[in-house]
């Protein structure tokens, strides 16, 4: 009962973080769910905390872009926002086009340009908070193993916790898919299973820090992709590049015409490319459904007591189920994409075959 109570005070504090302008949409019957949706899963120049006495409560992050002609600009986002289409140093958020919902350079002759960006966004502070937590959960349980020796008792409570995941990954995944050669994964393979699982589970807190889509963002997704496609070929052995260059088929499949070798290569594509749709389509997918289930709430707010109260609760009770199978998600997903990144890895430590 307590973890149905604390996952209700989650989606309560959910449908007070929805933009406040929904429920004034709502008395007129203009709410627009998928404007809902979207503005919370893409990226933002602002942290939208809540909204009260129908004020937003922002978090405003740095813009930093460099134009071609002026150079270097820093200055605080709520320059931009604090009305549509307003202007900056010459800069101002696109509201339509290409470049919507960016920072772009307005020229004299009043084309807009899209300047070099590496402003700190909403999904860039979450990248950077959900490292540190990262960060501060194993080097908060590597403390207690260099204070301890090997005859101490077996850790309990959260370090406990930490040696079963971490063993758990390490026997079961690692280990098991790549062979004798493990230990030289390790490290990446364990950094991005809790990589991803923290920030899977801070985007299903919906209060600040939590809330933000990182590993929704295809850019995330990318990175991680290609580092597992750098550990799989870049340290593949040669044994592993004969198989794909020259595989052991028939010759009329290699030569004149290279068919097993270019469908080999096109494998070496499309494995990494698999990791990243997967995890973002999945998360990305999680947080729309709940933002969708949780915004019928004003979408019905115009249709009469009965059916507003009515689609209210089952809003809350699906809001409450896809959230607790979110959590499993979070898991799953993080699970998987070590997995498989430790499959695609043993696939490339392959040894010399000995008649």
């Amino acid at each position: 009962m307590k973890i149905l109570k604390y996952i209700f005070g989650i989606i309560l504090c959910l449908m007070m973080a929805l933009p406040i302008k929904a429920s004034n949409h709502s008395e007129t019957g203009k709410v627009d769910a998928k404007e809902i949706v979207f503005h919370h899963v893409q990226d933002a120049y602002e942290w939208h905390i809540t909204s009260w006495n129908n004020k937003h409560v922002t978090i405003s992050l740095p813009i930093i872009v460099h134009s071609k002609e002026s150079g270097w600009h820093c200055f605080s986002s709520a320059h931009l926002l604090h009305g549509e289409g307003e202007t900056y140093e010459g800069f101002k958020i696109a509201t339509e086009g290409n470049y919507e919902g960016k920072v772009v350079e307005i020229k004299s002759n009043g084309e807009e340009v899209r300047p070099f960006d590496i402003s700190i966004t909403k999904t860039v502070l979450s990248l950077f908070i959900n490292c540190f937590i990262v960060i501060g959960i194993i080097l908060y349980t590597a403390r207690w193993y260099k204070k301890s020796s090997p005859d101490s008792p077996a850790p309990k409570g959260f370090i406990g916790f930490m040696e079963m995941f971490i063993m758990m990954i390490e026997e079961d995944v690692i280990k098991s898919c790549i062979g004798k050669d493990y230990k030289k994964y390790s490290p990446y393979l364990l950094t991005a299973f809790f990589f991803i699982f923290i920030n899977n589970i801070m985007g299903l807190i919906p209060v600040f820090p939590g809330g933000g889509n990182v590993t929704g963002n295809i850019a995330i997704t990318l990175v991680l992709a290609v580092c597992t496609f750098i550990a799989v070929n870049v340290f593949g052995t040669k044994e592993y590049w004969k198989e794909i260059l020259w595989p052991e088929v028939p010759t009329f499949l290699k030569c004149p015409i290279p068919l097993m070798p270019a469908i080999e290569l096109f494998g070496i594509f499309t494995k990494p490319f698999a990791l990243m749709i997967r995890l973002f389509a999945n998360i990305f997918a999680g947080h729309s459904i709940i933002l969708a289930l949780t915004s019928i709430i004003f979408v019905t707010a115009s249709m009469g007591a009965a059916i507003s109260t009515s689609m209210s609760i089952v809003s809350v009770l699906f809001s409450i189920f896809m959230n607790c199978v979110e959590v499993l998600v979070a898991f799953i997903q993080a699970y998987v994409f070590t997995m498989l990144s430790s499959v695609f890895i043993g696939m490339s430590r392959v040894e010399p075959h000995h008649h």
